[in-house]
Parts: structure tokens; C-alpha cells; sequence
């Protein structure tokens, strides 16, 4: 099952980034999810099952914010 995961949403992870960091923007979706750390601003682009598995929270965003 797909989880709703739209452009500008905030996706709380269960592990964090390096930099200590749990919460990403969400850039682009589709098969693939492009991220960005909003510790760091790092960006990682993966396959979607990947991240789903991850994912501990969706926090729905107001749109695209670049």
C-alpha cells in the first residue's frame, strides 16, 4: 500500500540523518521521492518503498517550497 506523500509535505523518519536531523521536505514524488534534509538541507533522491518503510509521521505541507 502506497502512503498520500504530495510535494511540500514534512516526513518525520524513524531514524535520523547524520547531521541529527528526523525531518525531511518532500521535493518530487512518484516511483522515486526526492528529499531534503531540514537540518543540513542535503538532498537524496531514492525509491519510494525504500523511504515508505521509514516513515514515522507525515505532516501534510501547503504545497511546493523551494
Amino acid at each position: 500500500m502506497m502512503l498520500k506523500i504530495c510535494v511540500g509535505d514534512i516526513l518525520t523518519m524513524k531514524k535520523e540523518h547524520p547531521c541529527g536531523e528526523k525531518r525531511w521536505l518532500v521535493l518530487r514524488t512518484g516511483a522515486d521521492l526526492r528529499l531534503r534534509c531540514l537540518g543540513c538541507g542535503h538532498e537524496i533522491m531514492t525509491a519510494r518503498y525504500k523511504i515508505e518503510k521509514n516513515i514515522r509521521a507525515v505532516q501534510p505541507g501547503e504545497g511546493p517550497s523551494m
